[in-house]
């Protein structure tokens, strides 16, 4: 998809995210890990936010989690989101601990069917040649 037809905004990639960027253009979650205090971090950046070692180094996540905290949208904010309302916006919390805000995809946006602690994983759209973007669904939405 050109980022023509992609209204939407893009992240722009920075010199402390790019690693992140790369592994989504991969379809891969990878995350920043402290080897100090042995926990994985979000967001990307140089040195670790609990004990600030910079001794950090990206993992590749399994890219699967449960859903914390969700908002359904019924309104839309910016015009290139009117075809899609309404949808889902989404905090996910990874098995390796961390929370992603991100897009909850392939489920009705209807509260009767998303409820916190529904399992998910991650799936990716590509918006550009440069930019993937995560996004998760239900695992039971699998093909």
């Amino acid at each position: 998809m050109s980022q023509q037809t992609y209204r939407k905004p893009v992240p722009t990639p920075s010199p402390e995210t790019k690693r992140y960027w790369e592994g989504c253009k991969n379809h891969e979650l990878w995350l920043p890990y402290c080897r100090s205090c042995e926990r994985f971090f979000f967001y990307p950046r140089d040195f670790c936010p609990r004990c600030f070692s910079w001794d950090v180094e990206w993992r590749r996540s399994k890219g699967r989690g449960k859903l914390y905290s969700f908002a359904i949208h019924y309104r839309v904010w910016h015009p290139a989101w009117a075809a899609e309302v309404p949808y889902v916006t989404a905090l996910v919390e990874l098995d390796e601990g961390v929370r992603l805000y991100t897009n909850l995809v392939d489920v009705d946006a209807d509260p009767k069917k998303i409820r916190c602690d529904l399992p998910v994983e991650v799936v990716f759209e590509d918006v550009s040649e440069e930019i993937s973007l995560p996004k998760f669904r239900p695992l039971d939405s699998r093909s």
